[in-house]
C-alpha cells in the first residue's frame, strides 16, 4: 500500500491530488467522497470585511470649527480649574534636618530603635487663615514605594484576618516573613518600613501654647478600613490573644496590637497603618496623617498667626538621601492643590485655537485657488 504525500497538502490543509485507499479506489481532492478541509473564512459580511463603514472626509468646513470649539471649551475650563487650585491654602514645612541651622538637625542620624525618641520643635507663621477643614499630610521624597519587590512584599490574606495566614505568612514577604522562628504580623517590606514619626500642632498666643485637635480617624478609604483590612477572627476585645504566636516587624518599636488604645483603631485596622499600606506610584508623595475639623462657621479652622510643630523624630531618611515634610492643606471640589490640570487644559485649548486661526488664514488665502493642472496629451 502506498500513500501519496505532498508538503503542499499539509500546508494548505487539504489534498491536491488523489489518495490511494484500500480496495483500489482513489478519492480525488475535489470529489464528493470526503469533507474538504479549507482555511478560507466563511463567506459572511463580517469575516470578509464587507460591513458598511463610515469614513469622515476632512475638509475646512469640519476641521476649523472643531479646533475653535475645542479651544473655546478647554480654555475656560482650564482657567476655572487653575483659579480653584490657586485658592486652596497650603503650607509646607521640611523638617528633614539636613541644614545645620534646622532644629531637627540633631535628629538627622536617628535609628529605628532610638530610645528615647529624638524630639524637635519648629516654629512657623501662617500669613493667611485656613477657612475650611484642614488636612495634615506627611510627605516623603526619594522613597520608591513603586519598586516591584517592595509592592509584592505583603500578604493580603493575613491583612484580611485569615488565621492560617497569620501563623504561616506568604513567601512573598521574605525576608520579612519570620523573625526568631516566629511569623511576623504584619509581614513584608511595606509594613516593616511604616512611617512612625509623631506630629503635634500648637497655636502660640502671647507665649501660651494651645494644642490643635488632630483627628486620627477617617483618614483611610472606607473600602480599606471595612473590607480589605480585618483583625484575626476571635475575641475582638483581646488583640493580644489574637496575635499570640507572632512577633512584630523588625523595625517596629511595638507590636501591631499596641498601635492604638482604641479597639476600633488597633491592629490591622489601624488607620495610620492602612494609609501607609496603600503604596504610592512616585518617589515623592504625601499621605494623609490627621484631620483638623472646623468647629464653627464664625471662625476659621486655623487663624493666621504663630504656630509650633512638635516632632518625635523616629523615621530615618538620611541613609537614602530622602526628605520629610509636613503639609497643611485645604481642599476643593477637585481635591488638593494641583495646578497641572488647569495648565494642561489651557495649553491644549490655546494650541487648538491657534491652529484654528492659522488654518483659517491658510484656507482663506489659498483655499479658493484652482489647483487643477493641465495634463498634456
Amino acid at each position: 500500500m502506498a500513500v501519496n504525500y505532498s508538503a503542499k497538502e499539509e500546508a494548505d490543509g487539504h489534498p491536491s491530488g488523489g489518495v490511494g485507499v484500500p480496495g483500489g479506489g482513489a478519492v480525488g481532492g475535489g470529489g464528493g467522497g470526503g469533507a474538504v478541509k479549507t482555511r478560507k473564512p466563511d463567506n459572511t459580511a463580517f469575516k470578509q470585511q464587507r460591513l458598511p463603514a463610515w469614513q469622515p472626509i476632512l475638509t475646512a468646513g469640519t476641521v476649523l470649527p472643531a479646533f475653535f470649539i475645542i479651544g473655546l471649551i478647554f480654555i475656560p475650563i482650564g482657567i476655572g480649574i487653575f483659579v480653584t487650585s490657586n485658592n486652596i491654602r497650603e503650607y509646607e514645612i521640611d523638617y528633614t534636618g539636613t541644614e545645620p541651622s534646622s532644629p531637627c538637625n540633631k535628629c538627622l542620624n536617628v535609628s529605628w530603635d532610638s530610645t528615647p525618641p529624638c524630639t524637635c520643635t519648629i516654629n512657623f507663621t501662617l500669613e493667611h487663615s485656613f477657612e475650611s477643614n484642614v488636612f495634615m499630610y506627611y510627605g516623603l521624597s526619594n522613597f520608591y514605594q513603586n519598586h516591584r519587590r517592595y509592592v509584592k512584599s505583603r500578604d493580603d490574606s493575613q491583612l484580611n484576618g485569615d488565621n492560617s495566614s497569620l501563623l504561616n505568612p506568604s513567601k512573598e514577604c521574605e525576608p520579612y516573613r519570620t523573625n526568631e522562628d516566629k511569623p511576623i504580623a504584619p509581614c513584608g517590606a511595606i509594613a516593616n518600613s511604616m512611617f512612625n514619626d509623631t506630629l503635634e500642632l500648637y497655636r502660640i498666643d502671647n507665649d501660651t501654647r494651645t494644642p490643635i485637635t488632630l483627628i486620627k480617624k477617617g483618614i483611610a478609604w472606607w473600602t480599606d478600613k471595612n473590607v480589605k483590612f480585618r483583625n484575626p477572627t476571635g475575641d475582638g476585645n483581646n488583640l493580644t490573644a489574637l496575635f499570640q504566636g507572632t512577633t512584630k516587624p523588625v523595625n517596629w518599636p511595638k507590636p501591631v496590637y499596641m498601635l492604638d488604645t482604641e479597639p476600633d483603631n488597633n491592629g490591622f485596622i489601624n488607620e495610620d497603618f492602612i494609609v501607609w499600606m496603600r503604596t504610592a506610584a512616585l518617589p515623592t508623595f504625601r499621605k494623609l496623617y490627621r484631620l483638623i475639623e472646623r468647629k464653627n462657621n464664625l471662625q476659621p479652622t486655623l487663624q493666621a498667626g504663630k504656630y509650633s510643630l512638635d516632632i518625635a523624630y523616629n523615621y530615618p531618611v538620611h541613609s537614602f538621601d530622602g526628605r520629610k515634610r509636613m503639609i497643611l492643606s485645604t481642599i476643593s471640589w477637585m481635591g488638593g492643590k494641583n495646578p497641572f490640570l488647569g495648565i494642561a487644559y489651557i495649553t491644549v485649548g490655546s494650541i487648538c485655537f491657534f491652529l484654528g486661526v492659522v488654518l483659517l488664514i491658510i484656507h482663506h488665502k489659498y483655499g479658493n485657488r484652482n489647483t487643477s493642472a493641465d495634463i498634456p496629451n
